[in-house]
């Protein structure tokens, strides 16, 4: 008889574990509670698929804070392995100015779609509006969302492709946590999240505004440049969740979260005291426009620094290039595009087989890694989902 092998979580790392398992004599069951696939992959698509990242493999591999842990994988299906991949799929892509990889079509949908018709036509199994209710050893209790039935099914191997627990209303509810020990996982954190500031009434005309072209920083290590959006809550854009990871080490150093601003890094100190020289013909507001301050990043200086320093143009101009902001804490992590945490890495095997339970395979973001958005998500999805697999084929290959 064939064995069996079960995918809970139809997500791009299930996804690229059924792929894989196609190339073996199983029976390949996968069971998703929603009533289709991937739909966060498609909710992120929706703006443009940002599937990976065309620089170098080890600056790549340094975006991940577990980098040595997923190196291996990340190397053999890098971002030219995804290319070619999506090419196979009739997907053609190509690299943006800020090297990230992106199918030409843009969307998500396209590619999922040929991506299902394919492992439909391979004999992969879907099971959609079905709920794993339990998990013991290598048996599901399953629960069919329309009927109601509720069955126990027993499998040979099993992949864990769950998930973590943001946009939880896709399919990500973090359910699956009760299947394990509570030591096995390290504690969710939000990630690639907004962080949380709060204004003064004055700062209410200029939410939603960018500070266009600023470096961001926590520390010397993490400066990095781009726009940042003024939110109601405090502060969003793709420049903030990557300075998180930075973030979070200081809450768990025991440390007050703050960032650092530079509203004007193309401007020396000495340049922008030049420049903001007190006028007797140009109001305050002029002689900061003309320096360079717009209407964004000229509320947030009258924000954040004292009234009596507005006419010292030295001591200000060192506050506009080094502008300090509290940060109270993350959005909650329902909002995060991604989550810190999951399945600690010690209670895997090298094949992320489940030391506490050999028959089960973990993947995805289920697993405790964090990276920044860019590509990098999907990519370790991705990578993960496949060395899970392979786990499970190596595994499978020793059982009578």
């Amino acid at each position: 008889m064939k064995k069996r092998v079960a995918i809970i979580g139809a997500g791009p790392a299930g996804l690229m574990a059924a792929e894989v398992l196609t190339q073996s004599d199983y029976e390949v069951h996968v069971y998703e509670q929603k009533p289709s696939a991937a739909r966060k992959f498609l909710m992120a698509g929706k703006t443009g698929l940002n599937i990976s990242h065309a620089e170098p493999v080890a600056q790549f591999i340094e975006r991940y804070d577990q980098a040595e842990w997923l190196e291996p994988w990340v190397r053999q299906w890098d971002a030219v392995w995804i290319q070619s991949w999506m090419k196979d799929l009739g997907i053609e892509s190509y690299i943006g100015s800020s090297g990230r990889v992106f199918p030409i079509e843009m969307k998500a949908a396209p590619l999922l779609r040929a991506w299902l018709k394919r492992l439909q036509q391979q004999g992969i199994q879907f099971h959609y509006r079905h709920q794993c209710l339990d998990l013991n050893a290598a048996a599901l209790t399953v629960k069919d969302l329309v009927s109601e039935q509720v069955t126990v099914q027993s499998f040979d191997a099993i992949v864990l492709a769950c998930g973590a627990v943001s946009w939880s209303k896709l399919g990500s509810d973090g359910a699956w946590q009760q299947w394990l020990a509570q030591g096995e996982i390290e504690a969710f954190q939000a990630s690639n999240a907004g962080v949380e500031h709060q204004w003064s009434k004055f700062m209410q005309p200029v939410f939603g505004q960018p500070l266009k072209r600023v470096e961001a920083w926590v520390d010397d290590q993490t400066k990095t440049m781009g726009d940042i959006v003024i939110s109601h809550y405090g502060l969003e854009s793709g420049l903030i969740y990557k300075q998180g990871r930075a973030l979070r080490e200081q809450v768990k150093n025991g440390q007050t979260m703050q960032l650092y601003l530079d509203l004007l890094p193309d401007q020396t100190i000495a340049q922008l005291a030049q420049k903001l020289q007190p006028s007797k013909k140009q109001s305050l507001s002029n002689v900061w426009r003309k320096a360079g301050l717009d209407s964004a990043k000229a509320s947030l200086v009258r924000e954040l620094v004292a009234k009596v320093l507005w006419n010292d143009p030295l001591v200000l101009a060192q506050k506009v290039k080094h502008l300090r902001i509290a940060i109270s804490g993350f959005r909650p992590i329902e909002e995060a595009i991604s989550c810190a945490g999951g399945i600690k890495r010690d209670v895997l095997t090298e094949q992320l087989q489940l030391r506490s339970n050999p028959q089960v395979f973990c993947c995805g973001e289920m697993l405790d890694w964090d990276a920044p958005t860019g590509g990098y998500l999907l990519t370790a999805c991705f990578a993960t989902g496949r060395a899970a697999a392979e786990g499970v084929q190596n595994y499978l290959s020793t059982q009578q």
